[in-house]
């Protein structure tokens, strides 16, 4: 079981309507507690993704990681042999 840590937060007063709708009239979770956890926990991952995204542009254009890859591809024996 997690740990649960009691907090307090000033919302708008939309935000605590729609969170109330969201669990009570839409379904979304069981509780507004787990409405909010499901609305952070989705911020977080894409603001991870947007992260991760910005790394891989990054590497794209890293012509010492654009070499490595190359050659990594070519110890697999390129495309043809990648498993579908």
């Amino acid at each position: 079981m997690t740990t649960r840590i009691k907090r307090t937060y000033n919302l708008d007063e939309a935000t605590v309507r729609h969170v109330r709708e969201m669990s009570a009239e839409y379904g979304v979770a069981d509780s507004q507690d787990a409405v909010v956890e499901l609305a952070v926990e989705r911020l977080y991952r894409e603001a991870l993704d947007r992260v991760e995204d910005g790394r891989w542009a990054a590497a794209a254009v890293d012509p010492a990681f654009v070499a490595e890859m190359r050659e990594v591809a070519s110890d697999l024996g390129g495309d043809e042999s990648w498993p579908a």
